[in-house]
This record gives C-alpha cells, sequence and structure tokens, in this order.
C-alpha cells in the first residue's frame, strides 16, 4: 500500500468533527481517533511497515506510550523485531512499581513511540521520566504530527520528532484543506 494510500484509509478511519478539547487544552473541531485506526490490523501493519523506516538504526528499546503508543509500538515490534517496552503516565504504585514495563530500558538507547502529537507535553514528562531510570532518548516517532510547533517544542529536550505523517499531508490526500 503506498504512503498516500495510507494517509487516505487513516482519515476515513479515524477522522471525526465536532468540539474536542485536546490534552494540550486546545479545543479543535476536528479529531483523529486514533483508537479506530490503531484497532485495525490491516491499517496498523501498513502503519508499522511506513514508521518502521523511521526507527534510528541503533534503537536497542521501542518504548509505547500509554496508551495511544503502545499499540503502535508493538506492531513496529513485530515489523522490527526490536524489543518493546509499555511505558506508564505514572509508575505503578502496587507490585513491581514499574513506570515501563516489557523490554529493560535502563543504559539502553530507545526510541519513544506515540501516535498522536499537538504539543509534545506528554512526551516530555515521559521522557523525563524514562531518562531518570537510566535510558538513552534523542528520538521520538509518531503516526501523526498535528501541529508543526511540537518539532520546535522537543527539540528544547533534545528530542527529534519523526512523524509517519503529518496532519497537512493526511488532508492532502483526500482533498480537504
Amino acid at each position: 500500500m503506498l504512503k498516500s494510500e495510507v494517509a487516505k484509509s487513516i482519515y476515513e478511519t479515524a477522522h471525526i468533527t465536532g468540539e474536542f478539547t485536546l490534552r494540550s487544552g486546545q479545543i479543535s473541531n476536528e479529531y483523529f481517533d486514533k483508537y479506530l485506526f490503531e484497532a485495525q490490523p490491516q491499517l496498523l501493519a501498513q502503519i508499522a511497515k511506513i514508521m518502521r523506516d523511521l526507527i534510528p538504526a541503533d534503537t536497542e528499546v521501542l518504548a509505547g506510550l500509554e496508551m495511544g503508543g503502545i499499540p503502535v509500538a508493538t506492531a513496529l515490534s513485530i515489523e522490527s523485531n526490536i524489543h518493546c517496552a509499555f511505558v506508564r503516565k505514572k509508575a505503578k504504585e502496587y507490585g513491581t512499581c514499574k513506570l515501563a514495563e516489557g523490554a529493560d530500558v535502563n543504559g539502553k538507547k530507545v526510541c519513544v513511540v506515540e501516535d498522536v502529537v499537538t504539543t509534545g507535553g506528554q512526551i516530555i514528562e515521559s521522557v523525563k521520566e524514562l531518562r531518570n531510570r537510566g535510558a538513552i532518548i534523542d528520538t521520538v516517532l509518531c503516526v501523526i504530527q498535528r501541529n508543526e510547533k511540537a518539532t520546535e517544542i522537543l527539540v528544547k529536550d533534545n528530542l527529534t520528532l519523526k512523524p509517519a505523517f503529518t496532519m497537512e499531508y493526511i488532508k492532502e490526500q483526500v482533498g480537504v484543506k
């Protein structure tokens, strides 16, 4: 499947309209319900194939952020044969009390995986906690970058954002401005 066809499928599957408050606090009249495209195995597999080429060559662990980044990281792990970790927003307060489940991130070159990025606020918080646990992180992959300012925001924390798709690209493929 061509990248343009995947973009059209994402739009057709997950684009909804209404009034939505984003994690950043911004109000939007459109929303990409990531769970709708993440729940489609064939579409998620195509997204992972596109994203595989964005993974830095020295990556040892893919870290999917709770909750939407987890299925994307899992699909990427299958596609790339790189182990993955599942990162909570807050460390568990019982049992193992871990922030990241699955692959160990301590001392490892970790590539963070997220679904949709607007400002990168949760990414910055999660990366700080992962770095405190010994992870070496300089790259974040996402399926959709909603706002180009996210790149500028993340670079302040020494992070390079690599989106598979931008909102503009997806809209161009379906003829929407």
